[in-house]
């Protein structure tokens, strides 16, 4: 398993070379901020003749954890979904940010593209906002949310409470309206900062309902005590998790905003770092890459279709060579 992981980082080492020679060229070797050298690819634009997803939404999800709050959330189904077959699921927090096709990740494209190459299973994707009272303004793409409503609490805290929304709240939701797989290996959840330790929090407390994580930028700092995670992935038994992190080399380096004196525990790299050497040594299925970037999601939506073929990379498929119907484009059945 250590083999695979030195593997998967060496191509995601060279992909990143290329990736950054190729943007540097096409700047006529120009300085340029560290973020920008991150490109999206053809995975994350729409392609002539891929069958295209349906995106719903927004929809409307009250929770009775986080008492007198709604949140927005949107719904991907994906073209080559029927209902006679259980679909995987994928949710990300912070919906906004993950199911705009203009952004940096545009979900919907990369799905459209990996699932009509069989790169990735069939997936219903979800995209989540934070909760908000009445009195209070939906997260949008010009703010996440951390000063205007509940984002702060129900993403950084280390409780259950966002996971018994997701499990107890949104899913019965959605099985209302889809067939989902309950098998945990067939459930991803993802996120960027503080989305991120969150996605994080909602495995490691229901690693029944979840085994696959993709974290970017993650905050694993002390926002609300998430720094601890190291020595708590350290002092805990395994779990059956499959994680990707994201991080860029200059990302919040440990100056917190009106001071200039340095805190561990508020720099974003260095509790990455210390996130991977815990899994690492607990043996989980893990991967990751450091590239130079800023707190931004330049190089996670550069990056998010090799990330989704790692994590689904052994979904199950039979392989007969008599039989080339799994080795074709999928092309959804015409109703």
């Amino acid at each position: 398993m250590r083999n695979h992981f030195l593997f998967c980082r060496r191509n995601f080492l060279h992909t990143l070379f290329a990736a950054l020679t190729s943007a540097l060229l096409a700047l006529n070797s120009s300085a340029a901020p560290t973020d920008d050298v991150y490109l999206l690819g053809p995975d994350s634009v729409p392609q002539e003749g891929v069958p295209r997803g349906q995106v719903i939404g927004p929809l409307t999800l009250a929770s009775d954890v986080f008492t007198n709050t709604t949140r927005h959330y949107w719904i991907y189904v994906p073209a080559q979904y029927t209902s006679t077959n259980a679909a995987c699921l994928m949710i990300f927090q912070d919906d906004q940010a993950f199911v705009r096709t203009n952004g940096d990740y545009r979900v919907p494209y990369v799905f459209d593209n990996l699932i009509y190459r069989r790169e990735m299973p069939v997936t219903i994707g979800v995209f989540i906002n934070p909760g908000h009272t009445p009195t209070q303004p939906e997260s949008t793409a010009t703010n996440w949310g951390d000063s205007i409503n509940g984002r702060a609490t129900e993403y950084n805290e280390l409780n259950d409470h966002y996971a018994k929304l997701i499990v107890n709240e949104l899913l019965p939701a959605l099985e209302k309206e889809y067939n989902l797989s309950k098998n945990p290996d067939d459930r991803a959840i993802a996120g960027a900062s503080s989305g991120a330790i969150c996605a994080f929090t909602v495995a490691w407390q229901r690693p029944d309902q979840f085994h696959k994580v993709i974290s970017t930028i993650g905050s694993f700092t002390n926002i609300r005590g998430g720094h601890v995670y190291p020595d708590l992935i350290r002092a805990s038994e395994h779990k059956p998790l499959r994680i990707f992190l994201q991080d860029g080399l200059n990302d919040n380096r440990g100056r917190r905003r009106g001071t200039n004196s340095y805190d561990a525990k508020w720099d974003w790299h260095a509790r990455n770092l210390k996130m991977a050497a815990a899994l690492t040594e607990k043996g989980y299925d893990l991967n990751y890459c450091w590239g130079i970037g800023t707190h931004s999601n330049k190089q996670g939506g550069a990056m998010l279709p090799e990330m989704l073929r790692w994590l689904w990379r052994d979904y199950p498929r039979p392989d007969n060579p008599q039989d080339d119907g799994n080795r074709k484009l999928f092309v959804p059945v015409e109703k």
